[in-house]
């Protein structure tokens, strides 16, 4: 029987930087993954070049039944933590927006940092194994493809569902249930909204057309870009909001956010009256967008400028800046990038990771019910909350 002090489930993000601390710390580990590669989340991510961390990560775009949860080990790991040790990597990155740090090159180059840095902590890796069965009889005992493993403490990282080609499978929360620990309500999270059939026959053509737009439910609102599909919408304002999005709920858009379309529209008449309202709106939109705004509002693209009354004026400007779409669903776990969710952090230490009913079980990553925006906050967690868990193990 293999025997180690730390045995970790998940060979991804969280799992791979618990595996690097603890294994400094001079405990003896060993990583578990029923993949036949490490880290295949930090691959694909971010277009194959990994938006691994955000240069802020306040408390409050972080989702959690307990907001106040990751604070702790957010600030013990900062996002200039990991950026110190991808810098020291020599991996070269750059800022796309709103603070998002991406590699120059590939993701991969992250993979294998993590990697390398486990190897010479001395962390060991079993890839392609799978985990049968887990029990506790004073150890925990990890029946495994490759037979039994006997550790002093056992950390949870295998994710949530999301992405199940991938081999997300919720593991984390069926092992965390086994020993006394609750789990929230979980649901894809970061994911394109679908509509019925009768609302996608109105909105077919526009598929493939993006705008950056301001969608909003409730009482947050994101203003980021904004994409049609053949199902609905996706981009990352929806992506966004699609974290907050709850069936039944309506989702407002602004398709032309930092411009009052009403005001506009009454400077080109008294411009150009003679330019059809098409024209007029195809300068602010993409002209498939402004045709589909025309018909909902009920206007002729060719009427003219000149024929535009002030109250029509103001009511095509609240078509466009105050659309009112009720989405059905969402494309699922198939192709959420996280699941909302997970292990209720009551049962968990902000400080450690380690169960409180449990001694020497530890949960972190995505398997935890924190649950980031888009933009790097998510990979962030995954550091801070491995971190965390490997200082303690």
């Amino acid at each position: 029987m293999k025997r180690v002090e730390v045995a970790i489930l998940g060979a991804g993000a969280a799992g791979m930087m618990c595996a690097v601390e603890a294994g400094r710390r001079g405990r003896s580990v060993l990583v578990i993954d029923h993949n036949a590669a490490p880290g295949e989340k930090i691959r694909i991510s971010g277009g194959g070049r990994c938006n691994f961390t955000n240069l802020e990560a306040p408390p409050e775009r972080f989702l959690s039944v307990n907001p106040r949860f990751a604070i702790s080990a957010l600030r013990r790991f900062p996002p200039s933590a990991f950026i110190a040790r991808v810098d020291r990597a020599g991996i070269a990155w750059h800022e796309k927006t709103l603070g998002q740090l991406f590699c120059d090159g590939s993701a991969k180059q992250i993979v294998a940092m993590l990697t390398g840095q486990m190897a010479e902590a001395g962390a060991e890796l079993w890839l392609s194994t799978a985990i049968e069965v887990v029990e506790q009889d004073g150890d925990f005992v990890i029946q495994t493809a490759r037979g039994p493993v006997r550790a002093a403490r056992l950390v949870l990282a295998t994710g949530g569902k999301s992405i199940p080609k991938m081999g997300a499978t919720g593991l984390a929360y069926r092992i965390a249930e086994q020993f006394g620990l609750e789990v929230t309500d979980t649901r894809p999270g970061l994911v394109p909204l679908t509509f019925a059939e009768q609302e996608l026959a109105t909105l077919r053509d526009l598929a493939g057309v993006s705008v950056a737009a301001r969608v909003g439910c409730g009482r947050i609102a994101f203003e980021e870009g904004f994409l049609f599909t053949h199902r609905g919408l996706s981009g990352p304002s929806i992506l966004q909001i699609s974290s907050y999005w709850r069936e039944g709920q309506p989702v407002t858009v602004d398709l032309l956010p930092g411009t009052a379309l009403g005001p506009y529209l009454r400077a080109g008449r008294a411009a150009n009256g003679r330019m059809t309202l098409l024209r007029t709106l195809a300068a602010v939109m993409p002209e498939k967008l402004a045709q589909h705004v025309l018909a909902r509002a009920g206007m002729a693209p060719g009427a003219r400028l000149a024929d535009l009354s002030n109250a029509q004026a103001d009511h095509l400007g609240a078509a466009v800046h105050d659309w009112q779409v009720r989405p059905v669903g969402t494309e699922g776990y198939r192709t959420a990038e996280v699941t909302l969710g997970g292990v209720d952090t009551a049962g968990l230490s902000s400080q450690t990771m380690e169960a409180r009913a449990c001694p020497g079980l530890f949960v972190i990553g995505e398997a935890v019910d924190v649950t980031g925006w888009l933009g790097g906050y998510n990979f962030q967690w995954a550091w801070a909350s491995g971190w965390a868990a490997g200082q303690a193990v």
